[in-house]
């Protein structure tokens, strides 16, 4: 094998630095600066889109705590609406309930005043009839008739309690 022969070491070692000086000249000046312009494009890339991303985040963060402040505005207006339709409500309901109350109080009085006139009516009649008893009991047990205006106080003394 040539390569291994010695004495053609000089040669080889002479074209082996001719080629590693032309590929380090080469790679120095010509693939090593695109490849840094490709990493630092790549870099200035992903740096932007990480400060994009931020403004973005800041961004939904206000639109979320914005958000938040109209949901606990609107709860708060909801709340308020309940709470006033619930007062209405039972403002409503204590006015029906007086009326009602008054209502049946005039009820109980008419009735009141109509049981004491039936009452009173009915009193009357018992009179009446009573006196009417008392007439014809005395026609039959004495063969007498009273006069109706004795038998009518005789009754009315008997209805009090005077006997």
């Amino acid at each position: 094998m040539p390569q291994l022969d010695p004495s053609g070491f000089a040669p080889q070692i002479f074209w082996l630095l001719i080629c590693f000086v032309a590929l380090y000249l080469l790679m120095s000046r010509v693939a090593l600066p695109r490849v840094t312009d490709v990493l630092r494009e790549r870099q200035e890339r992903i740096d932007d889109d990480l400060e994009k991303a931020a403004r973005l985040k800041a961004e939904a963060e206000q639109v979320l705590a914005a958000y938040e402040a109209a949901m606990a505005e609107s709860r708060g207006k909801a709340l308020a609406v309940l709470r006033e339709a619930g007062e209405r409500m039972a403002a409503e309901a204590a006015k029906r309930q007086a009326e009602a109350t008054a209502r049946l109080d005039r009820q109980t009085e008419e009735a009141e005043r109509r049981i004491g006139a039936a009452k009173q009516e009915a009193l009357n009649n018992v009179r009446g009839v009573a006196a009417e008893a008392a007439r014809a009991a005395a026609a039959k047990l004495i063969g007498t008739d009273i006069a109706a205006g004795e038998a009518d106080e005789a009754a009315g003394r008997a209805l009090r309690g005077r006997g």
